[in-house]
């Protein structure tokens, strides 16, 4: 039985636990002339995906609408008989993805929509991670598609992925969405074989989870969230796992981003469940990694350490050679950079500084490093190592020179509102560069 993440996520968002809402069910029950005994149990077997009998389904509904103040239906809980039927048609998938690329490529830049929440946040990983598969994918019209045609879709990614890197999200998105629209439209709206469609979806997606990458990187998060379901839908149609795993990763950061913590954890935990024996050992260490983070974030202590302690044994087993392109960010010093993070917000100054000097000074490129440094700052300035601080603020600013990035701003904005308030005039001064770099608009 495939796990029932749709209830699970709508008990989280009512607050509601599972004894509470079987309590809630046997009252409706009785109320109806029947007894049962429903307890936490129960609920936990729904949620491995048991369908309870009769007229439960309906009640649970019922429970769940009342206490969110809105209507619930069998599908939104996972528990629909046609549930599965309302997975978008793949042919219908490409026509809208090409729609929005083509309404996104006339923007001037990339323009925020609104994050959706509840179900339509966990529909894309519920359908990802259940049947049906796309059994062919095959397409018979138009013009013939080579291998060379997704080696050059390929090569794109790369090349934006590198340019993303090198000055930003805010300049390379509108080059990425240009060239879905222009480049991949034609190409999914040829002719293909099963196998040829499947290596053609993982290329797309590759380019989608970028523009993506970019659009959160230009804090247009309700679109960056689009892209990321785009590419999800993608890695279904191109029957790679790992590949969506390392989608997934990408929603699970967008969560922690947000602070939906919880969130982040139980999409973790999808990302590492689904792809199972294919996920890479990469991306099995970053998605340890920032559940260690939403656990920090929760002050669940004890979780947070388990995740590190995981974290770093899956981190010993990474071989570059053997990564598939998209999890190249995890870069050496990448994973301490990370963990300095969490033990940064369970309040463990020690082991944080210990994991931010190291990431430091491993190489890494220059946005890498930027973060790197602002986390090792950071450390320093709730260690009231003030001085040290301001230097590596300096220095972080002069990397800085050239990108255009919200999440960067956004750093820095924290930061040099901190070094202010020290009063010392190192900190002063590194502030007053930070204020010249947030000076120019994006």
């Amino acid at each position: 039985m495939e796990r029932n993440i749709l209830l699970e996520a709508l008990l989280d968002e009512a607050g509601m636990s599972h004894s509470g809402l079987a309590a809630r069910v046997n009252l409706l029950r009785a109320a109806g002339g029947k007894v049962t005994r429903y307890d936490h149990t129960s609920v936990g077997r729904w949620i491995n995906g048991q369908r309870p009998r009769g007229r439960v389904p309906d009640l649970i509904c019922e429970v769940l609408g009342k206490q969110l103040e809105r209507p619930i239906s069998l599908s939104d809980i996972g528990m629909g008989m046609q549930s599965v039927e309302q997975i978008i048609p793949l042919t219908e998938f490409v026509v809208q993805a090409a729609i929005l690329w083509r309404r996104d490529q006339q923007r001037a830049r990339a323009s925020d929509t609104s994050v959706v929440t509840g179900m339509r946040a966990i529909a894309p990983i519920w359908e990802w991670e259940n049947p049906p598969e796309d059994g062919d994918v095959s397409r018979w019209q138009g013009h013939q598609i080579q291998t060379c045609d997704i080696a050059i879709l390929q090569a794109a990614r790369t090349r934006y992925e590198v340019m993303y890197r090198q000055v930003g999200g805010v300049a390379t998105w509108a080059r990425v969405v240009g060239f879905l629209n222009e480049h991949a439209t034609p190409l999914l709206r040829g002719s293909y074989s099963d196998q040829t469609g499947r290596s053609l979806f993982r290329a797309t997606g590759g380019l989608a989870a970028v523009a993506g990458i970019c659009a959160y990187d230009s804090d247009a998060q309700g679109l960056a969230q689009s892209y990321f379901h785009q590419a999800l839908r993608m890695a279904k149609a191109s029957g790679d796992r790992g590949f969506g795993g390392y989608v997934i990763a990408l929603l699970v950061n967008q969560a922690l981003f947000l602070k939906c913590y919880r969130q982040a954890i139980a999409f973790a935990e999808a990302g590492l469940r689904t792809a199972g024996p294919h996920i890479s050992p990469a991306l099995r260490t970053d998605l340890f990694v920032m559940q260690a983070k939403a656990y920090a974030g929760m002050k669940a202590t004890s979780e947070a350490h388990r995740c590190i302690m995981l974290a770093e044994q899956a981190a010993s087993n990474i071989r570059r050679e053997n990564e598939p392109p998209e999890t190249g960010y995890m870069e050496p010093g990448l994973v301490q950079a990370q963990l300095a993070e969490a033990f940064i917000s369970l309040g463990e100054l020690a082991p944080a500084r210990e994991y931010a000097v190291e990431a430091v000074r491993t190489h890494a490129h220059a946005r890498g490093r930027i973060h790197r440094m602002a986390t090792l700052t950071t450390v320093d300035l709730n260690r009231g190592e003030v001085e040290q601080a301001a230097t590596t603020a300096m220095h972080m600013v002069d990397l800085a020179v050239g990108m255009e990035s919200h999440r960067l701003r956004d750093r820095f904005e924290k930061l040099r509102n901190r070094l202010v308030r020290t009063g010392s005039a190192s900190a002063t001064e590194a502030a007053a560069r930070i204020d010249h770099v947030l000076s120019i608009p994006l």
